[in-house]
């Protein structure tokens, strides 16, 4: 406000309103009033020499509030109507009825490029008065505020918006709303996954605010909302109209290795791949394509998951109810294999119609057969059906019966006794299994390897591939079971050893192996041994080393269980005790002889007298000469 203070030269009150319509445009002022309360003060003769009233502080607080009282009143920070007073090719001049016009860039008026004088628009007044008393207004901030207040408001009422996409960033795509710029993650675009950005940058969409954050005044948007808002009210529509057994049309939305996801107009079903086809298929791509449009039953609906059920197959007749005349008991039948487990393979004859091939009539061989190793899938085979259940539905076929069974008359091709030539085709802990021919194989047992030699495990002895030498021992053509012999082959030597080697014999053996029990040795002639523990003591008190060539005795032989145990200390306890006999024999020896003597000399005499006497003491003293 202007006062007399402040501009002396104003002489009047004329010259006062001239000079305050220059400040700002009074609206609806009394002029009338303010030149009587002027003319009614008495007249000041020391007014100075530059013409200017002094007025006391209260006439010039009640004259500045008069003129106050001219303006809007405003206030930092908030957001005002203005008219354009004037436009510059560089501002904007607005009128807000203040003190004086604030001047906005044109640069903020982009969005109007064909504003005019008298055109109303909003601003945030930054500044009411600066240090050089402008006013500062800004409309950038006035439609970021204005676009802040409408976005929170969307958020609070849900509304739905429009708002345009203006550039891709990373991770989605910056939105345009109400001229501030919001975030669209690329998963809020759309229900489905979305690749290329590019495509949305320029077009206007509706939004939901679905995130706030009020201090730093930044926005999420998601139009992907909108459209599951759009298929939840379809969704709950299409369910409240579902039943089991409904056949509704769909489009093929995903495939997934356990099924499809058909969109059935709002709301998802699963397909899985075993409702399909009545035929086995190892993917659903292998029938189904992406957004193909196909009719589908509903099989079941769980209310509380929300998931639907759908098929495929039960559209159409199930092939067992129109299964061929011609397949039958005792029928041959071809197919390819479709599956495979531990217990068998499964031959699909028409399209879901399968035999089971089980691992027992696979060949007439008693060798198990691993049917993953056997079969592959979508292999062709012709079978034998040996059973088939329509009301059930299952069958069961056989390979091995397309040929005639060789166990019929195996006792001529294989007699007891007689020798051939095999194949080592398995090896376990008990015995070898042989393959006399692609058929037939027996078992060696492995006590029937060897005569001489004892084995912890027959692939000790043989391995798989080897080829083996054996000899019938005895057939069960029910069990279809061969019982094959490798050391009958060879006399039974055990009836010379038991000669060789009699119990108490000894005889030098080297240590072949130690064990926890004892130890095994190698007697003469390549045949084995064994000697516990206690038995393999030295004479120094250490047990025998492996390769150590000792003496041992024969303590048992048993040739019914082919066993020899034998003993090394024992030898040496018996070398003592010999030693011993024949230090003791020795002394009984001279104790006898000396006995002899005295008795010889007792007899010859009759009688004591002192001659005698000395003849007998000189007869001890050459006797104790002798024994010295």
């Amino acid at each position: 406000m202007t006062t007399e203070k402040e501009n002396p030269n104003l002489e009047n009150d004329a010259e006062l309103v001239a000079r305050n319509k220059e400040v700002v445009e009074v609206e609806d002022l009394n002029l009338e009033e303010i030149k009587k309360e002027v003319v009614q003060k008495e007249f000041d003769w020391n007014i100075n020499k530059r013409g200017a009233n002094r007025y006391s502080k209260e006439e010039a607080a009640q004259l500045e509030q008069l003129y106050d009282n001219t303006f809007n009143q405003i206030e930092n920070n908030e957001i005002i109507t203005a008219t354009v007073s004037a436009v510059t090719d560089s501002d904007i001049v607005l009128n807000v009825g203040f003190k004086s016009d604030g001047l906005v860039p044109r640069s903020e008026f982009k969005d109007m490029p064909d504003i005019k004088v008298g055109d109303e628009v909003l601003v945030f007044v930054e500044n009411k008065e600066n240090k050089k008393g402008n006013l500062i207004l800004s409309r950038k901030k006035a439609k970021l505020v204005d676009a802040w207040e409408r976005i929170k408001k969307a958020k609070d009422t849900d509304e739905i918006v429009k708002g345009k996409v203006i550039s891709k960033t990373k991770g989605g795509l910056i939105v345009d709303l109400f001229g501030m710029e919001t975030f669209l993650p690329g998963s809020q675009i759309d229900i489905k996954p979305i690749t290329d950005y590019d495509q949305y940058v320029g077009k206007m969409m509706e939004f939901k605010v679905v995130k706030i954050n009020e201090a730093i005044k930044n926005a999420v948007v998601s139009h992907k909302a909108l459209i599951e808002s759009d298929i939840e009210s379809q969704r709950l529509e299409i369910i409240g109209k579902l039943e089991k057994g409904q056949v509704l049309e769909g489009t093929i939305k995903n495939i997934t290795d356990f099924g499809a996801f058909i969109d059935l107009g709002g709301i998802d079903g699963l397909l899985y791949i075993t409702d399909i086809s009545w035929g086995r298929i190892n993917h659903p791509s292998e029938v189904l394509q992406m957004d193909q449009k196909i009719q589908v039953v509903v099989i079941e609906y769980d209310e509380n998951k929300k998931r639907i059920s759908l098929g495929l197959k039960q559209l159409q007749a199930h092939p067992w109810d129109n299964l061929p005349e011609g397949i039958v008991e005792g029928s041959k039948v071809k197919g390819k294999i479709v599956n495979i487990e531990d217990y068998g393979a499964f031959l699909e004859i028409v399209p879901g119609v399968e035999g089971l091939i089980h691992v027992s009539e696979i060949s007439w061989g008693n060798q198990p057969i691993n049917s993953r190793d056997f079969f592959k899938l979508g292999d062709e085979h012709e079978a034998l059906v040996v059973t088939i259940d329509k009301d059930e539905r299952k069958m069961s076929v056989s390979l091995k019966q397309m040929e005639e069974d060789p166990w019929k008359n195996i006792t001529t091709k294989y007699a007891v006794g007689t020798r051939h030539k095999g194949v080592v085709k398995n090896i376990t802990p008990y015995g070898v299994f042989v393959e006399l021919d692609d058929i037939v194989g027996g078992m060696i047992h492995i006590s029937d390897l060897s005569w001489t030699k004892r084995y912890n495990h027959p692939n000790e002895y043989t391995s798989v591939g080897s080829e083996l030498d054996v000899t019938i021992l005895e057939i069960d053509s029910d069990n279809r079971k061969i019982v094959l012999g490798h050391k009958q082959l060879e006399e039974d030597p055990w009836d010379t050893f038991e000669k060789l080697f009699p119990v108490g014999s000894v005889h030098e053996a080297t240590v072949l192996k130690r064990e926890d029990k004892g130890a095994i040795v190698q007697l003469p002639y390549g045949i084995e041994a064994f000697a516990p523990t206690r038995h393999i003591k030295k004479e120094d008190g250490k047990l025998a080393d492996v390769d150590e060539v000792l003496n041992f005795k024969v303590l048992e032989f048993e040739r019914d269980d082919k066993r020899i145990i034998v003993s090394h200390t024992r030898v040496i306890e018996d070398e003592k005790l010999e030693e011993k006999r024949k230090v003791d024999g020795e002394k009984r020896k001279e104790t006898k002889k000396q006995k002899d003597a005295l008795k010889d000399v007792n007899s010859k005499v009759e009688k004591s007298t002192l001659g005698d006497l000395g003849a007998l003491a000189e007869l001890k003293a050459k006797m104790e000469g002798g024994e010295k």
